[in-house]
């Protein structure tokens, strides 16, 4: 059988490929690039070692092809999606799963041989008349207790480019595990081109096969879609580490620097639109990822690395004032790939809130664009998409953490759970202890839709850790992974709460955009002992001279008791009601539920009406000391 392999690398590899291949004295590799090599039947292969060499050939394929175009800096270039492929297709992103089996009511599977019978139709021959490239990857820091092995393979070279800027290379860790069998696979065909975008839409697919940890992708260009190595390897990973004993969350991860040069290292999850990567990206402080977190336990501590060694990010009122670290990046010359932003006369990207005047044509991903352009509905087309991105290198950033390549990662001292309510939870909260956070603040994060999302506005979104899109197990199982993770964990990190989006009875917010800096200062202060706290049925709050310093400290600007207690109410009718949606959403649609879970919210619900008796429906923080 591997003569047959080899004859068929040997048959399609461009000049010196074939060696690369071989010499990673890998058969299990040599088979699956082979066998879909086959399949897929591209016109030649070409390996990608971690090479410069490599790296240039395919910047340069994807300028000469148009995957790309150069733009006026030097470095940059821009890409665009289909007008309908502009995100992650998650109608047609299943788990292929033996027939019966399911994970949970809203993740989508289909029966794993249906699946793959569908999948390899639709990839049968789809890389005729191009190249395909083969592409690896280490998951995680280079050598490290947390990497995860993955090979790629691409008819694009957009993809191929990009995941070269966003994941670390693996080839020679491929070469240095010989036989090495256990890796990740992603195969990928953007289907035929029209207009160098992909054509059938309707025959869009991601199946995802957890028995062999390999996804396909067919007939998309998107990056959400067609980056394995992102949220589909994050998906495998969520698997692996289950059964394995850690996690992958859906989480950045930071340091905060306290007083006499201290550094404190937080890990965060937020759904889309709740301040994840404002937060992250704090002036003054230092980011080890932005987006997908591996954490272990080692030597009694739990530590964490981030998966990426980049940002593909969304660009939409990214500027000088509300992002300058990511702003900077985007100006300076340097490997910078813009997706779906319109570039102006000037050979410029231009998108939606970046600093200046908005031109009043150019190209974008419906062509081109002027002022009032509309579609085919009547819908007005911006100047950018809505989910226009950037990819970058993290190390580009001048706020870059030192240790955001240590093979052992760094210590988790404190985990942020973030979300978007108007109405219910306070700026920023500490819970009792690790179980209690991850059950009444993890495991109930709700995310209110905004202007910007299409449907009615303020409707209330169940997130579940802000990873509910991700998870490859069963929902109750996963909150116990979470709920089991600190045992044996001397002093587990400490859970909090945060919510930016608090507004007032005439719809005003109350807290300030730069406030959330304080919030993150207060925690830093907490971990460390060097900040007190108000202990209420729902978790510990600051006490008011602490934030009063914070603000002139961190801010520069004066906070008055009224602005704290405006804040820090306990409103109990709304997290009363809060509580009961999150139960039914647990007992209708989770039958996996934990009862550990319910206990958690039944306890919860029983101290917010004692105190409801006792103070009256909104509670000033100042009742509990």
């Amino acid at each position: 059988m591997r003569k047959k392999y080899l004859n068929i690398l040997k048959e399609k590899c461009t000049r010196g490929s074939f060696e690369k291949l071989i010499n990673l004295k890998n058969p299990k590799v040599e088979e699956f690039v082979a066998s879909y090599t086959q399949h897929c039947n591209p016109d030649s292969v070409f390996i990608r070692s971690d090479s410069k060499d490599d790296a240039e050939y395919i910047r340069n394929r994807a300028i000469q092809l148009g995957e790309e175009k150069k733009l006026r800096i030097s470095g940059h270039t821009v890409h665009f999606d289909g007008l309908h492929d502009q995100a992650r297709d998650k109608a047609k992103t299943c788990y292929l799963l033996p027939e019966g089996e399911t994970i949970g009511s809203d993740i989508k599977s289909i029966e794993r041989g249906k699946g793959l019978r569908e999948i390899h139709k639709i990839l049968k021959s789809s890389m005729k008349g191009r190249q395909m490239y083969v592409c690896f990857f280490c998951l995680g820091p280079i050598k490290s207790p947390f990497s995860i092995l993955a090979i790629q393979l691409t008819d694009s070279s957009y993809v191929a480019h990009s995941e070269h800027i966003l994941i670390r290379d693996g080839y020679k860790q491929f070469k240095n595990m010989q036989n090495q069998e256990e890796f990740f696979r992603f195969v990928h065909s953007a289907g035929v081109l029209e207009n160098n975008v992909s054509k059938d839409i309707d025959k869009r697919r991601i199946y995802i096969d957890l028995d062999e940890n390999i996804v396909y992708t067919v007939n998309t260009q998107y990056a959400g879609n067609t980056i394995g190595l992102k949220k589909l390897a994050m998906r495998l990973a969520i698997k692996k580490a289950s059964v394995e004993g850690w996690l992958t969350e859906h989480m950045f991860t930071m340091g905060v620097h306290g007083p006499n040069k201290r550094v404190t290292y937080f890990s965060g999850s937020f759904p889309s639109a709740c301040g994840k990567t404002s937060t992250c990206m704090l002036e003054g402080e230092t980011v080890v990822g932005d987006d997908i977190a591996y954490l272990r336990k080692i030597d009694g501590k739990i530590r964490a690395v981030n998966v990426e060694r980049g940002i593909f990010g969304i660009i939409k009122d990214v500027n000088s004032k509300g992002d300058p670290s990511i702003y900077q990046a985007l100006i300076t010359p340097g490997e910078v790939i813009f997706s779906n932003v319109l570039v102006t006369d000037e050979n410029q990207p231009y998108w939606i809130g970046k600093d200046g005047e908005v031109p009043i044509k150019g190209i974008n991903y419906s062509g081109q664009w002027h002022i009032d352009k509309t579609d085919d509905s009547n819908v007005e087309i911006t100047p950018s998409h809505k989910n226009a991105r950037y990819t970058i290198r993290l190390s580009t950033l001048k706020n870059v953490d030192s240790h955001f390549n240590n093979p052992d990662g760094v210590e988790i001292k404190g985990i942020i759970y973030g979300g978007r309510d108007s109405d219910t939870s306070v700026p920023v909260e500490q819970s009792f202890d690790w179980v209690h956070g991850i059950l009444t603040k993890g495991a109930t994060i709700e995310s209110e839709t905004t202007s910007a999302t299409l449907g009615e506005e303020g409707v209330r979104k169940f997130n579940l850790m802000a990873n509910l899109d991700f998870l490859s197990i069963p929902l109750g199982k996963y909150i116990m992974n979470n709920v089991k993770f600190a045992e044996g964990v001397k002093s587990p990190p400490v859970i909090f709460s945060v919510n930016y989006f608090l507004k007032d009875k005439q719809g005003n917010y109350i807290s300030g955009m730069k406030d959330k800096h304080v919030w993150l200062k207060w925690m830093e202060l907490r971990i460390n002992g060097d900040a007190g706290a108000i202990k209420t049925p729902t978790g510990y709050v600051p006490v008011y001279e602490d934030l009063k310093k914070l603000f002139k400290r961190v801010l520069h600007k004066d906070y008055s008791f009224e602005d704290y207690v405006n804040e820090f109410t306990l409103r109990v009718p709304e997290n009363l009601a809060k509580i009961e949606r999150i139960v039914k959403i647990y007992k209708t649609k989770v039958p996996d539920a934990p009862d550990i879970l319910f206990k958690a919210l039944t306890e919860q619900e029983k101290r917010l009406k004692d105190v409801q008796a006792k103070h009256g429906e909104y509670i000033s923080p100042e009742k509990f000391l």
